[in-house]
């Protein structure tokens, strides 16, 4: 298994597939990365040469990706939730974020409704 960014990526998936893996490279940067690279997008990472892996992690390095982005990312949040912005606020009660609705939706961001007891009358 070849190790990039502290990633284990499966030997079985396509050079641009397996990229994916690490945190911060979809499918398009991970095409570009190989290209970059100049590596075979459709070889699989098991029969990626030493030379090849070198050259996609000194690609890699090019772009915030794991640990880094993932700090950038709770840093704004954060941000926003100090300086109490709209989206900030939505973050600090558990809500969503980006204007979806809550009265039938949201469950996944809110939680199941909370029980209350002898509502029966």
């Amino acid at each position: 298994m070849a190790r990039i960014k502290n990633v284990e990526l499966p030997n079985n998936k396509q050079a641009f597939i397996g990229l994916t893996h690490i945190y911060g490279i979809g499918q398009a940067t991970a095409k570009k990365i190989c290209k970059a690279a100049k590596v075979d997008q459709t070889k699989k990472i098991g029969e990626l040469t030493n030379e090849e892996i070198a050259a996609l992690r000194s690609e890699i390095d090019k772009h915030t990706v794991e640990g880094d982005l993932r700090r950038e990312v709770q840093m704004n949040i954060k941000n926003k939730m100090e300086i109490n912005c709209y989206q900030g606020v939505r973050h600090k009660k558990g809500l969503p974020v980006r204007g979806q609705r809550t009265n039938r939706n949201a469950h996944t961001r809110k939680g199941r409704g909370k029980v209350v007891a002898n509502k029966k009358k």
